[in-house]
C-alpha cells in the first residue's frame, strides 16, 4: 500500500505553533507520499453519542453517508499515516481531536467496515506545541495516543514537541525544528504497547 498521510489538525486557532510545526516536519515527505489535511474547527462533528447498550435500535451502525462523519472516515480508512496535530489543550488533546477520537469508537460497530483490523498496523504520530517548557506537561496527550494505537494495535510513531505561546514562536525552539526534519523519516515505528501490560477490555 503507497503511504498516504491524513494530518488531522485539530486546534482553536489557524496557523497556531502546533501546524506550523507539522507543516514543517510534512515537507520533509517525499513528493510521492500522498498529504491530505483536514482542519477540524472547518469540518466540526456533532457530539459523539454512544449507543453500543441503547437496547431500542440495533447496535450496528449505519455507514455514514454525505456529512463530515463520512468525510473524515473515508480519510481515515484511505491512510497509512495518520497524524494527530493538536495543542496541549487541559494537558491533553483539543476537545476536536477528541471527538474526532471518540467517533473512531462509532466506526468500530459499522460490521462492513472491520474498523479494527483495518486501522491495525498502521501508523499514528502526533504532534503538539505546548507553552510549558517541561516536556513531561505532555506525558497526558502521548499517552492518549499511544494508547489508542495500542488497542488495534496500530504503529506508534510518537509525538513530536515544539514550545510556543503566541501563534509563529514555535519558530523560536530549534530543537524543535531540528526534530521535524527526521520526524516521519523512521521505518522501524513499532506496534504501540499499553505500558501497563496487555489490556483486559471486554465488550459485554
Amino acid at each position: 500500500m503507497t503511504r498516504s498521510f491524513l494530518f488531522v489538525h485539530g486546534s482553536a486557532r489557524p496557523r497556531g505553533n502546533t501546524e506550523i510545526l507539522a507543516r514543517k516536519a510534512a515537507e520533509q515527505l517525499p513528493p510521492d507520499v500522498e498529504q491530505r489535511w483536514i482542519d477540524l474547527a472547518e469540518h466540526p462533528l456533532p457530539d459523539f453519542q454512544d449507543l453500543r447498550h441503547d437496547d431500542t435500535r440495533p447496535r450496528a451502525r449505519p455507514r455514514p453517508d454525505g456529512d463530515t462523519e463520512a468525510l473524515l472516515l473515508d480519510a481515515t480508512l484511505a491512510a497509512t499515516d495518520i497524524v494527530i496535530a493538536s495543542p496541549l489543550y487541559w494537558y491533553s488533546v483539543s476537545a476536536t481531536v477528541k471527538r474526532y477520537l471518540d467517533y473512531w469508537d462509532a466506526w468500530l460497530e459499522v460490521p462492513e467496515l472491520d474498523f479494527k483490523n483495518t486501522l491495525a498496523g498502521r501508523t499514528l504520530w502526533g504532534v503538539t506545541a505546548l507553552a510549558d517548557r517541561n516536556e513531561a506537561a505532555a506525558d497526558p496527550l502521548v499517552g492518549t495516543l499511544r494508547n489508542t494505537a495500542a488497542f488495534f494495535p496500530m504503529r506508534f510513531g510518537g509525538v513530536l514537541l515544539g514550545n510556543g505561546t503566541r501563534p509563529g514562536h514555535v519558530l523560536n525552539d530549534t530543537e524543535a525544528l531540528a526534530r521535524a526534519k527526521t520526524f516521519f523519516a523512521r521505518e522501524d515505528v513499532p506496534l504501540a504497547r499499553f505500558p501497563f501490560g496487555e489490556s483486559s477490555y471486554e465488550e459485554e
